[in-house]
């Protein structure tokens, strides 16, 4: 073949190959959310999948990053990738939230075991003696190569988003079960509906603070709750308690007190967002 050939040939190659690149881009900044969504679950299920064919746990712990990867890659679509990550750097925030962020989980462990007394299933109260060092080593895991490290996707990212465009209430209802969903491939089936409840709490804590990083504790914080705290053997009352009292607590309690908000103030009639919104209006 001609040498004018062979570099015609390329031109064609390269043009294509250019022209796709420019379709898929636009279509992510067409549709952000849905890009971010199916970025997220393809990263981290693909990850996760060469884990379990012998990849290790290093490869099984990059599948945490996908929510951020994915937040990455549609913020750059769209030219405000800075801005998203100046935005996930907000610390400076009333220390209560730090608080609540720390201690929300244990009170509600706390209330687990309570309500757990009257249904003939007593509480281990040994189980917390020398707990400390087990319950902050694996916050800190969970917060520097952990769940913590998703908060800038789901929080940082989908549910600002989210919330240009709907209420509270649906945003968390949509971004919950999409959460869920990314975590089916790690707790089965019905994995799906302890984030989606939880994710009141997020939201209610996002909206007061604007702080991705108070998000990162309080997941942080939930993890070595969950696995340090129930005081009494595995059974299916403390799952369905477990269950229950997150629900009377997220999904009931905090809507109701809310009146449906979930911290986010009332719209202004310049935005739908509070002004430390990070990102410019989705299409």
């Amino acid at each position: 073949m001609p040498d004018n050939d062979k570099d015609h040939e390329k031109n064609n190659q390269n043009a294509t190959e250019n022209t796709l690149r420019t379709r898929i881009a636009a279509w992510i900044a067409d549709y952000p959310i849905v890009a971010f969504f199916l970025l997220a679950y393809a990263i981290s299920w693909t990850l996760r999948g060469l884990a379990a064919l012998g990849g290790g746990q290093v490869v099984f712990f990059l599948g945490v990053l996908g929510p951020f990867a994915a937040a990455a890659i549609v913020t750059t679509t769209r030219g405000t990738v800075r801005i998203w990550l100046r935005s996930l750097l907000v610390w400076r925030v009333n220390p209560v939230y730090y608080a609540i962020a720390l201690l929300l989980p244990i009170a509600i462990y706390a209330v687990i075991n309570v309500v757990l007394l009257p249904l003939g299933e007593s509480p281990d109260l040994g189980l917390l003696d020398g707990l400390g060092p087990a319950y902050l080593g694996t916050l800190l895991l969970v917060a520097t190569i952990g769940g913590g490290l998703e908060e800038p996707g789901w929080r940082g990212f989908a549910l600002p988003a989210l919330q240009q465009r709907r209420s509270p209430l649906i945003a968390t209802l949509l971004l919950g079960l999409g959460w869920g969903i990314w975590h089916v491939t790690l707790y089965g089936p019905l994995g799906f509906i302890v984030p989606l409840v939880l994710a009141f709490f997020y939201t209610w804590l996002y909206n007061r603070t604007g702080s991705v990083l108070v998000c990162l504790v309080l997941h942080a914080s939930f993890t070595p709750a969950q696995d340090y705290l129930t005081l009494v053997p595995e059974a299916a009352i403390v799952d369905a308690v477990i269950l229950g009292t997150y629900i009377a607590a997220a999904a009931a309690a905090l809507t109701l007190a809310t009146r449906g908000r979930l911290g986010l103030p009332r719209p202004t009639p310049k935005s739908q967002l509070p002004p430390r919104h990070p990102f410019p209006s989705l299409p």
